[in-house]
């Protein structure tokens, strides 16, 4: 039985290369490192800035962060903005160009402001990150997909982190939002094998009852009746993102971000008590967890307007 931890690595590119092996590659990268029955997943939002989701996706996949400040750039400067309103444990590692004094400034007021700071130091960084785990949480089993494909005499696979619960093979599991009820054919766990996955690992699942074209990332494995559906979600309060410099209210065009899931969605109410919006497909519900507004029409500063907490 192996333990594991899914790392995202946001700030600065091709460090997470330099921590794991090169896996999966789309618009987030993945890096794999296995050492003394310990799996390590690195995340890289390889096409952020130039894509928003990807950095959204990555630090929805991560139980904890690595945020890399080599320089004090606009797409740094989002990044920070961005991980100061997602509830992910972070360690922030300093490059040589940037000194304590400017790094301080830029995380004043902030959650990272008292977030642990660590040198540029890669075996330093190795040792650290072999001494993270995963949080276990109980309860029916939830895995939000990631990625997806078609592999040859097997059938449709997906790949994701087993986010809560135990998977079993022979599972009867519901493809949440769709009203789809699938069969786990086999669970691979680093490509070996395995009857059952533990809250944590990362999996590759063959499904039976589902064609790749029938997927998108975020949606969801869970048992029938352990999520809800639908093409409105609410909740509250209401954190903006205080770099934010748009103007999204009541009426305006915006995407939503629940999960690893990112529609487009319309705002049907706004404020520090309560939001409202109505996506344009269904989406999967996750109770008492975070669902975020993304503004792509903003001009100047981060993209991302702030968050709410879906209700349990």
């Amino acid at each position: 039985m192996t333990t594991g931890v899914t790392v995202a690595v946001i700030g600065a590119p091709d460090v997470a290369k330099e921590l794991g092996k090169r896996g999966t590659e789309s618009d987030v990268t993945l890096f794999n490192s296995v050492t003394e029955g310990h799996a390590t997943t690195l995340v890289e939002p390889t096409q952020f800035p130039e894509k928003f989701s990807p950095l959204l996706n990555a630090l929805a996949m991560a139980d904890q962060c690595l945020l890399v400040v080599s320089e004090l750039t606009r797409p740094v400067a989002e990044t920070i903005a961005t991980a100061e309103l997602v509830d992910v444990p972070t360690t922030i590692v300093l490059g040589p160009a940037v000194g304590e004094a400017e790094l301080a400034r830029a995380l004043k007021g902030g959650r990272l402001e008292g977030a642990p700071r660590v040198p540029f130091d890669l075996p330093h960084l190795r040792e650290r990150i072999e001494g993270w785990r995963a949080p276990a949480i109980e309860g029916s089993v939830m895995i939000p997909i990631d990625h997806y494909f078609p592999v040859k005499g097997v059938g449709t696979v997906i790949l994701g982190v087993v986010r809560r619960g135990t998977l079993h093979a022979h599972d009867r599991l519901r493809l949440w939002p769709t009203p789809k009820v699938l069969d786990i054919r086999s669970i691979q766990v680093h490509d070996i094998d395995r009857k059952d996955a533990e809250c944590g690992e990362r999996v590759g699942v063959a499904l039976k009852g589902v064609d790749v074209d029938e997927l998108t990332r975020g949606q969801v494995l869970a048992p029938d009746g352990s999520l809800a559906e639908g093409s409105e979600i609410a909740g509250g309060p209401f954190e903006k993102c205080r770099y934010y410099r748009g103007d999204a209210g009541v009426g305006a065009a915006v995407h939503l971000a629940h999960g690893l899931q990112v529609v487009p969605a319309e705002i049907g109410e706004i404020g520090p008590a309560r939001v409202r919006v109505t996506t344009d497909r269904p989406i999967a519900r996750i109770a008492g967890t975070p669902a975020y507004l993304i503004d792509l029409s903003v001009p100047a500063g981060p993209r991302l307007v702030g968050r709410f907490t879906v209700p349990t």
